[in-house]
């Protein structure tokens, strides 16, 4: 009897030193294709499972040249300069955000065409959603065909349409082949979890590890908010099925089980065994409430996440624990003197 072979193909993945741009390499590696990853920096928790790893600044067509060349088959684009909502909705990294991500994905879509890449993903964010549709936490919607009249609620947002734009342009007029998913709140293991860009999960994930039991953490806003958010394992597989479908999208890839960002404080309390109270305070919040629409990405791929939200924040948080546990041992034994 024959054995049939799944087709090794030869893939980039731009940010696969970020978040989801390492896990997807893993991903990608476990499935057995070739994977070159390229980005500024080496993935900040674990090596790279990548068979080459070019450190390059996406910005540069130059750079762009040289890592898209005639033997790729896929390309995943996951390069952006994002972070959380201390970053994003603060207006102070707004030109940056715009401008360097906008550039990335001009220099990508150019180089797509001329070395006649099969198919392009690039990743797009709910943040490009309307605000005017995100004014109530409990009825957010995000479906698909609200996203115009365009009123994203950060520069963010309207950088993500523009490529979004860009992209469908270049898949119209030049017959770029190309996926398109709007990731809604993506986390896990292996995230930022510190220094500013952290999301809400992997934030209140350290907040609750750092606080002594009895004491509180501190929530940006009232904590009405909504939100919800879709476990990296999740992501990858509706990522993966969409590339391998025959539909462009744009589709959301998220989850549905939206919660209060005073219930994820709360279930991440739970999870840590703390007796911790929640102190809201002002900081930025975004939209007051988004929830992934997965009607559409059920009905063309046949697929949606299956995960509750707990069992995520589970190996999110006990990974945040023992990296917090990891430094604080770090700080021990150079006190005693020995160093390391």
């Amino acid at each position: 009897m024959e054995v049939l072979k799944l087709e090794t193909k030869r893939i980039l993945v731009l940010g696969a030193g970020g978040f989801i741009g390492s896990h997807l390499v893993k991903r990608l590696k476990r499935e057995g294709h070739w994977v070159r990853g390229v980005d500024l920096k080496y993935p900040e928790f674990a090596p790279t499972q990548a068979d080459e790893f070019v450190i390059g600044d996406l910005r540069d067509p130059k750079v762009c040249d040289l890592v898209i060349d005639t033997s790729i088959d896929e390309i995943y684009q996951l390069a952006a300069d994002m972070g959380g909502a201390g970053f994003v909705f603060t207006g102070d990294n707004d030109a940056d955000i715009m401008h360097n991500s906008a550039l990335i994905n001009l220099n990508v879509a150019e180089q797509a065409v001329k070395k006649n890449v099969n198919k392009v993903f690039y990743s797009s964010s709910a943040c490009m959603y309307p605000e005017y549709n995100q004014l109530d936490p409990e009825n957010p919607k995000c479906s698909e065909d609200s996203a115009y009249p365009a009123a994203p609620d950060s520069e963010y947002g309207w950088e993500k349409l523009f490529s979004e734009r860009l992209y469908l342009a270049f898949h119209r007029n030049y017959d770029l082949d190309v996926r398109i998913a709007r990731y809604h709140n993506i986390f896990g293991p292996e995230g930022t979890w510190r220094g500013g860009r952290e999301k809400a999960p992997a934030a209140l994930c350290r907040k609750v590890a750092e606080a002594e039991d009895g004491g509180y953490i501190e929530v940006w806003g009232d904590g009405k908010q909504t939100r919800s958010f879709l476990y990296i394992d999740e992501c990858l597989e509706g990522t993966r099925r969409l590339m391998d479908s025959d539909f462009t999208g744009p589709v959301n890839i998220g989850s549905e089980e939206m919660v209060t960002i005073d219930e994820l404080a709360q279930m991440i309390i739970d999870i840590s065994g703390k007796n911790l109270g929640i102190k809201h305070v002002p900081g930025p919040e975004g939209v007051r409430g988004r929830n992934s629409d997965n009607r559409l990405i059920e009905e063309k791929i046949g697929w949606k996440p299956t995960q509750p939200l707990r069992v995520g924040l589970e190996k999110t948080y006990r990974w945040i624990e023992s990296e917090l546990i990891g430094i604080e041992g770090k700080r021990c034994v150079i006190k005693t003197g020995n160093y390391i």
